[in-house]
């Protein structure tokens, strides 16, 4: 057989292209992926004190601070000792003292005020005139010398039934007591001794607002009266 010469381009030797000039360049490696963000720690969730501290027991100052706030007569140590389990009347004006001294440093415009014999919330004098502008102030109450007499014998000997009225005054009241009521200067009241049925009365709240008094311990002595 005869043999095949050889590819002369095989024989040479063999040379690899040189890569032309003008290919782009190789994209660089994709950059490695951040590590994940790990969760944010857990926060325990805080409830408000109104939830959280429904089991706490209201302090001794909370329960008479609450009971100043409904209102109506003075608040007296014996009504709040037999209101509250454990109350003693030195734990009651301890604290008293402790609410005023707290309104104090707060800047509150009211105090809790000695009144009656007992304690209630009062705007201070300097903030007097705003309640004055909201409601109006209390009307003038132009009273008959008749009615200014009953007056002041209630005043001074509250509680006080009619009967001893009459004979302070040597005459019937029943018709000046009725208007003293009525202009809401007087409230019937009852003596919880008393055996029998008779209505007494007393001064009221409003009295002592057109007095300009805070408490009936500011009614002028009957031996201050007398003329210098």
């Amino acid at each position: 057989m005869d043999a095949t010469p050889p590819d002369p381009r095989l024989a040479a030797p063999w040379q690899l292209d040189a890569p032309p000039d003008d290919l782009p360049p190789e994209p660089d490696p994709p950059a490695a992926a951040p590590p994940p963000t790990p969760p944010p720690p857990r926060v325990p969730v805080a409830f408000p004190a109104s939830v959280a501290d429904e089991e706490t027991p209201p302090t001794p100052d909370q329960l008479v601070e609450a009971m100043l706030f409904v209102g109506g007569p003075p608040l007296t140590a014996d009504a709040a000792c037999a209101a509250v389990r454990g109350l003693t009347p030195d734990g009651f004006r301890t604290a008293v003292d402790a609410i005023n001294r707290r309104y104090r440093a707060q800047r509150r415009p009211y105090a809790v005020e000695a009144r009656d014999g007992g304690f209630s919330l009062a705007l201070l004098p300097a903030y007097r005139g705003v309640r004055e502008r909201v409601f109006g102030g209390p009307r003038e109450a132009r009273l008959t010398q008749p009615a200014l007499d009953v007056l002041a014998v209630v005043a001074y000997r509250q509680p006080v039934g009619k009967a001893e009225v009459d004979a302070v005054r040597g005459t019937d009241s029943g018709a000046v007591l009725r208007q003293l009521v009525r202009l809401g200067l007087v409230a019937v009241r009852h003596r919880a001794e008393a055996d029998g049925p008779e209505v007494r009365y007393g001064t009221t709240p409003r009295f002592l607002q057109v007095m300009g008094l805070s408490g009936l311990d500011e009614l002028p002595r009957l031996g201050d009266t007398r003329p210098a």
